[in-house]
């Protein structure tokens, strides 16, 4: 398979809950694609359970447990969401093509949220912090 386009969203979904999805495949992408999988079938409070839940499994699964962030899990969620509310799309291709900047500026639009570094604070790798300057829809 030569990426996470390669699934379906229901192959997608149920491997990464198994902890069979091909590690080399779970790219930045491929987990906007599980959160927005998540937010369309349960909405955002499950979808939070959900994915913290599996990606801590999955990590763990890896040996990768050091590269699970909390905060930045649930943070991806929440920015997912927040552009699915303005969105008419009915496909994560489409999805991610109208919205390129959760794919390719990330980092950036997390900045706006925290004044603080998540993706190194050892606390927002154990437990969520809301964001200090702008919060999620």
């Amino acid at each position: 398979m030569a990426d996470h386009y390669s699934y379906s969203d229901l192959e997608l979904e149920e491997q990464f809950r198994n902890c069979e999805f091909p590690a080399p495949l779970f790219s930045h992408e491929a987990h906007l694609r599980i959160a927005w999988i998540h937010l369309t079938k349960y909405g955002p409070g499950r979808a939070v359970k959900n994915i913290t839940c599996e990606l801590k499994r999955y990590v763990a699964f890896l040996g990768a447990e050091d590269k699970y962030n909390e905060t930045l899990t649930v943070a991806a969620v929440k920015a997912v969401w927040h552009f699915m509310l303005r969105s008419e799309t009915s496909s994560f291709k489409d999805f991610i093509t109208e919205n390129p900047r959760l794919k390719t500026n990330f980092k950036n639009l997390i900045s706006q949220h925290y004044s603080t570094d998540i993706f190194n604070s050892p606390a927002a790798k154990k437990e969520f912090q809301e964001p200090e300057l702008l919060p999620f829809d």
